[in-house]
């Protein structure tokens, strides 16, 4: 078959189109597809089980560095010309991985009309991360305060986050979602029936693709 025959070995039809593994398809060309990759880098099924709550720590999860790493400087904050923010010591603060396309994609895309997205947060300086996501920008003008309408930002264990989410909005905890980039947090809030991701490097394309991936199994 030549590089032809390869090609259409490696490709699957979507309404009657060739789609290369790994490159995004319009939203409207993924109607009955079995699998599409995301504007936030995430391959996966299209028929998979959305879970009704998204929700991410801040601090070195979404952004760097930790609130606590600016102490000597913090607010006011300032923005900059390439999306970052730097603080009153002159510190610079920017988004980590993918955060900013995942939470516009949570935000935009239509699959997930029915989730909500949550920030859990036992940050040292709330007022600062308040700052921070009203200036922060995931695209077209959507800042990070908009973009999850739960916020759960005060010194407390994150077990005690989730049960207020689960209080507040009588969804199950076995249809939440949890990234952290500290393991304990997970390995408690796990126990509580949240499907809990890990994330050491933050949000990385590959850390959300695992997390829809491990919820999609815990569903079964």
């Amino acid at each position: 078959f030549g590089k032809l025959g390869l090609l259409l070995f490696t490709t699957t039809t979507v309404s009657g189109l060739l789609a290369v593994p790994g490159v995004a398809l319009p939203s409207t060309l993924l109607q009955g597809s079995k699998s599409a990759t995301t504007r936030s880098g995430a391959h996966i099924n299209i028929k998979m089980a959305y879970p009704r709550v998204v929700a991410f720590d801040l601090d070195a999860t979404l952004w760097v560095p930790e609130m606590y790493q600016l102490w000597g400087g913090g607010a006011p904050f300032k923005k900059n010309g390439d999306g970052s923010l730097t603080d009153c010591k002159g510190t610079r603060c920017t988004m980590m991985g993918n955060s900013a396309e995942i939470l516009y994609e949570l935000n935009t895309d239509p699959k997930w009309k029915d989730t909500k997205v949550a920030y859990c947060s036992c940050t040292d300086e709330p007022s600062w991360a308040a700052e921070c996501m009203r200036l922060f920008e995931v695209g077209d003008g959507i800042t990070m305060e908009k973009a999850a309408p739960i916020k759960q930002i005060f010194k407390a264990t994150k077990t005690e986050h989730f049960k207020r989410i689960h209080k507040d909005t009588g969804i199950p905890y076995a249809q939440m979602i949890f990234f952290d980039n500290e393991e304990h947090n997970c390995r408690s809030v796990k126990q509580l029936g949240v499907t809990c991701i890990y994330t050491p490097r933050g949000m990385t394309p590959a850390e959300w693709s695992r997390g829809l991936k491990e919820y999609a199994s815990n569903q079964k």
